[in-house]
């Protein structure tokens, strides 16, 4: 068959060879990592993973740390820190080896490990954590100043939260009464009940309480 050269009619549809599938390439990784430091934090910074799908997500994480810090050959985390476990996670160009534990392990943390290099423990921020709370703890595990472990963050996140939420119901109860509500007045024990005098053909009165 000769080629179409532009003077006839066009070849069929099926002499097209079938197109492939574009694949979207991962989106990177919401990392931060902290300065190298001496001696070294509990922790080398954080991972804000989109999914709780780890096999989904590890390949975008590996690949942050194959081009500046070595191959990831190995990770650790938390059995119940994902809902599968895998022992073996594909990955771009190889597979990582997974170790899970059930106790003895912070459950906010993976490790990750490169063939020679070391190893590097990242606070997992949830993936539903709002935007500004991620925004904190990962900065806080970025910063070499601070000594922290996953859960002493998110302990402290959470404390930081509670008190925000009672100086905002603070403030809305103050402008309610501010603006004409019936301002909270301390509990009080109801008084006591008034003397009855019951009348008894047998007893001239009873006096009861």
């Amino acid at each position: 068959m000769n080629p179409h050269t532009g003077t006839g009619p066009p070849p069929s549809t099926g002499d097209r060879a079938p197109s492939r599938p574009v694949r979207t390439p991962p989106r990177p990784a919401r990392l931060a990592l902290r300065p190298p430091t001496f001696p070294p934090g509990p922790l080398c910074g954080a991972w804000w993973p989109r999914t709780d799908d780890l096999m989904a997500e590890l390949p975008a994480l590996t690949e942050a740390f194959d081009a500046t810090r070595g191959r990831v050959s190995r990770m650790a985390s938390h059995r119940d820190t994902w809902p599968a476990a895998p022992c073996d996670l594909p990955v771009p160009g190889h597979t990582v080896k997974a170790a899970w534990f059930a106790s003895g392990f912070d459950p906010h943390t993976i490790r990750l490990f490169s063939y020679g290099v070391g190893r590097w423990d990242l606070l997992v921020v949830p993936p539903r954590t709002e935007t500004a709370t991620a925004a904190r703890l990962m900065a806080a595990a970025a910063d070499p100043s601070l000594h922290l472990t996953a859960s002493e963050l998110l302990a402290a996140e959470r404390r930081l939260r509670a008190k925000d939420e009672a100086v905002r119901e603070q403030g809305q109860t103050e402008q309610w009464e501010a603006e004409g509500g019936a301002p909270r007045r301390p509990w009080a024990p109801l008084s006591a009940p008034a003397t009855v005098t019951v009348r008894d053909p047998l007893l001239a009165s009873r006096q009861v309480r």
